[in-house]
Formats: C-alpha cells, sequence, structure tokens
C-alpha cells in the first residue's frame, strides 16, 4: 500500500475516502429529497433510480448485467423493470436466442431533462459559478461510478 493510500485511509475510522463516501451518501439524500414532483416528474422508487442509472450509462444492457451492475438481486431488478415498463420508462426486446436488451424511452429521457434542469437550478443558486470546481468533482464522481460498476469489481 503506498504512503498516499495510507493517508487516505488514516487511521481515524476510514480517513478522508470514508469521509468522501459519507458525504456522497448525504449530499445524494439532501438532493433527492429536493427533487421535483408533479405531473411532469415520474415518481420512481430508489430500487427504479438505480435500474435507469444503469440503463441510461449502458443502453441494452440485459437485466442480468443490469442486477451484477447495480448489485442488486436479480428478482429486485425484474420487479423494478416490470414497474419501469409499466411507467414508461423502459423497454425491453427480445435479442439472440433467449436474450432481452433493455432501453430507456422517451418518456425517461423527458423526465431526466426535467429532472437534470430542477438540479442544476438548485445547485446554482447554492454553489454560484465555480464551474471548474463542479466539472473536477464530476469527473472524480464518474471515475468513481464507472469503476463501481465495471464488471471486474468483485
Amino acid at each position: 500500500m503506498s504512503r498516499d493510500t495510507e493517508d487516505a485511509i488514516g487511521t481515524d475510522v476510514g480517513g478522508p475516502l470514508a469521509d468522501l463516501a459519507d458525504l456522497i451518501l448525504n449530499v445524494g439524500r439532501l438532493v433527492r429529497a429536493r427533487t421535483p414532483e408533479g405531473p411532469d416528474v415520474v415518481a420512481l422508487t430508489e430500487t427504479e433510480r438505480q435500474v435507469m442509472r444503469v440503463v441510461d450509462l449502458y443502453p441494452g444492457a440485459a437485466p442480468s448485467e443490469i442486477a451484477r451492475r447495480t448489485r442488486l438481486q436479480r428478482t429486485n431488478v425484474s420487479t423494478a423493470l416490470r414497474s419501469l415498463e409499466a411507467k414508461g420508462m423502459v423497454s425491453r426486446a427480445a435479442t439472440e436466442g433467449r436474450g432481452v436488451a433493455v432501453r430507456a424511452t422517451e418518456r425517461a429521457a423527458a423526465n431526466l431533462r426535467v429532472l437534470h434542469a430542477a438540479w442544476a437550478q438548485e445547485l446554482a443558486a447554492i454553489l454560484g459559478d465555480d464551474l471548474d470546481t463542479v466539472r473536477q468533482c464530476t469527473q472524480l464522481l464518474s471515475r468513481l461510478e464507472q469503476r463501481l460498476t465495471a464488471d471486474d469489481l468483485t
């Protein structure tokens, strides 16, 4: 283990990396609490949100891939997919053999555009115009997400 890694883990119950994880979880909860409601927004459960994120990141993913990438039980993913399909958020199409490809619908894309606009407005009011820092933070969090949803992560 390198000295930088040792410093990041620290001796105080996890150090800066644990602090980062804690902040990510809390900020995510706070942003979700400010998510708009109404006729323009399709309400999703936490599991449905996780499934939609992977469907958006990996269009055409099979349900088993979605389960693997979200670290959710296959039965929970199947339940979420049925609900998302009923809400008009995903479509499923047969692939070779007995495979199924899941894709986001235009309704899901429109829903995401509404959410992105609301979240951007909310964060702009808090962060102002410090876009360089926002971009750096976004790059870091994107790297984390890609690695945490990667197939080779055990």
